[in-house]
């Protein structure tokens, strides 16, 4: 039976809960009223099986009497904010990816990702009126570092002492994507939908963004990714350019240094050893008339993806703006600075040529371009990554002489990898 947004699961000192917890609730949205759309979403369900409170993929809440019973309204506002948090920050899809990535099986990884979760989220979520809950798990506790994501506490920590104590944990499948045998599952009753998950966390990243300042760091962090989420070709691209930049010879010099361990079998003379050192990177950027301004915005985003999959090293990234010529070589400082000038023509062997002849020239050069654009006859002395821009159908060429042109793809020695998709298409 359904009361308002409350499924029963049973009636037993349901009642004399509800109340209190509900007013935790809105104290809840009262100090948070940027959570106020998720915190309202949620679909509340007793449970004598969960020891505080718990959330499922689903966005149901599953609630213990006893805990609400014991625990301080204010307190309790905590717990709902923590519990949101986990959905809005889609730890169970999260959970799901790293641990196909990583290898990680059995119920003792997925508790190591609810704390680890746990620990993304109680690094700054309290304080201005909502009270941490009585033993929040803090990254501070094993004297990690604030402000990392729940990936990167992953690789900080192994299950066993002092964590001992925070074994009771378990916030559901909502926390780290392990479905448990008491949560109501996909057909349970009155599940969000993802349609429904996806409008809830777009409007809350809405209401962040609106009052710039007034979230704290990890949920303004939270807000723009939600605005500009990780795509699957930037996980490819990524991937593509560390392949390319960690090539034989890439990013190796010779250094006197530390001499060779050869120089042992040369008395009196010395050998200098090879030296591995961050790779550079060119990135060559398609400004034509056929790139529209939202793809250039795109490309700016994925210059920033480039720099992290190279080390963060954004000094060892260049960017070159081309459309029928090349005309400077900018370093990366801040992306947004790059001015994206063109609108002509294509012509992108002048930007393989720009970047061929910087004073350093580059390990792996990435090119994002729609590919209306003649190719480099020959192969250039350095691994070439291409971040292709698709079209709906063939695009002819903006050239009015042979208005039937079909541009050709990438040679053979590139690369290639789809960024995104054409608009109007899913």
């Amino acid at each position: 039976m359904e009361e308002g947004n409350v499924v029963r699961a049973s009636g037993v000192g349901w009642d004399a809960v509800r109340e209190k917890l509900f007013a935790a609730r809105l104290h809840a949205a009262r100090v948070r009223p940027y959570l106020a759309v998720a915190l309202f979403a949620l679909r509340t369900v007793e449970s004598r099986r969960v020891l505080t409170m718990a959330v499922d993929r689903h966005w149901r809440c599953y609630v213990s009497p006893s805990f609400v019973a014991r625990t301080p309204v204010e307190e309790l506002a905590g717990v709902w904010v923590h519990e949101v948090s986990h959905l809005l920050r889609d730890h169970h899809g999260r959970g799901d990816r790293v641990a196909r990535q990583r290898g990680l099986t059995g119920p003792h990884e997925r508790l190591r990702m609810n704390i680890a979760a746990d620990f993304e989220i109680n690094d700054d979520i309290y304080g201005d009126g909502l009270v941490p809950p009585s033993g929040a798990a803090l990254p501070g506790a094993l004297g990690l570092p604030g402000g990392q994501l729940m990936e990167d506490y992953l690789r900080m920590f192994r299950l066993g002492s002092p964590l001992g104590d925070l074994a009771w944990l378990d916030c559901g499948s909502g926390a780290d994507g392990l479905e448990r045998e008491w949560e109501l599952g996909a057909e349970g009753a009155d599940g969000l939908s993802a349609q429904q998950q996806d409008a809830v966390r777009f409007r809350v990243a809405e209401g962040i963004t609106g009052r710039p300042g007034h979230a704290p760091k990890g949920w303004r962090r939270w807000a723009e990714e939600a605005f500009h989420p990780p795509q699957p070709w930037r996980e490819l691209l990524g991937a593509a350019v560390r392949s390319a930049a960690s090539a034989p010879g890439a990013g190796e010099d010779y250094t006197y240094g530390r001499p060779s361990r050869r120089a042992a079998g040369v008395p009196g003379v010395v050998l200098p050893s090879l030296r591995r050192r961050p790779p550079r990177v060119s990135v060559i950027i398609d400004t034509s008339g056929s790139v529209s301004d939202a793809e250039l915005g795109s490309a700016l985003l994925e210059v920033a993806a480039i720099a992290r999959a190279v080390g963060g090293r954004r000094d060892l990234v260049t960017v070159v703006p081309c459309d029928a010529s090349a005309r400077i070589v900018h370093p990366l400082c801040r992306g947004e600075g790059i001015p994206l000038m063109g609108g002509g023509g294509t012509d992108l062997r002048s930007g393989f040529s720009r970047a061929l002849r910087a004073p350093h020239p580059p390990d792996a050069i990435v090119v994002l371009t729609d590919g209306q654009t003649p190719w480099p006859a020959t192969s250039p002395s350095c691994r070439t990554v291409v971040g292709l821009f698709p079209r709906s159908r063939p695009v002819t060429s903006y050239d009015e002489d042979d208005p039937d042109y079909v541009p050709d793809r990438p040679p053979a020695w590139t690369r290639v990898v789809e960024i995104g998709s054409p608009p109007g298409m899913g």
